[in-house]
This record gives structure tokens, sequence and C-alpha cells, in this order.
């Protein structure tokens, strides 16, 4: 059975290129559900820092793929969403610092 957790540690591989920090330190990870019979599926729903950015197809098939890469995921539906719009608040405190904010 796959875990939300397990799911938010795998994505902490995926980086956003132009910022060099994971999506989840940078907050644009918004919620995660396992789903399914026997719990094999998992949707994300995400954000990107702007809506016009040009990495976003990118950023989300990348996410896609680490969490079909899970043992155990036969399933991964990423949303793409800008509601509600990032801000530098849903940041890590350390990556807050490291950005100097």
């Amino acid at each position: 059975m796959v875990t939300k957790e397990e799911v938010l540690k795998a994505l902490e591989e995926v980086y956003d290129p132009e910022i060099g920090m994971n999506v989840v330190e940078l907050g644009l990870i918004y919620d995660v559900t396992v789903e399914g019979e026997n719990q094999d599926g998992v949707k994300i729903k995400m954000t990107l820092t702007v809506p016009g950015c040009p990495l976003a197809q990118m950023i989300t098939e990348q996410v896609a793929r680490r969490a079909h890469q899970i043992e155990g995921v036969r399933f991964a539906d990423v949303e793409l969403t800008f509601d509600p719009p990032w801000s530098p608040d849903r940041m890590s405190e350390e990556a807050r610092a490291r950005l100097g904010l």
C-alpha cells in the first residue's frame, strides 16, 4: 500500500530547474491522495510559481513519472491548478532561507 508520505518523499526528487529547488520544498504540491481499490493510485494536485511557466508541461510530466516509479503505484494523475495562487509563503522555511526571503 502506497502512502501520502511516500509519494511526497519521492516528489522531493523533482526539481524546478529555474529555481533549483524541489517541488515539495517550493510548496507546489497542494495535495496528494492515495486511492483505488488496492490503494494503488495517486492523485496529485499541484501548482506552479506562475501560470505562464514555460516549463509547466515538463514539471508536471516529471511529477507524474516519479509517482509512477513508486513501488505499488498503478496509476498517477496530476491536476494542475492556480487556485489558490502560489506564493512564497507556501515554501518550506529552509527554502525561504536559501532564497533570502
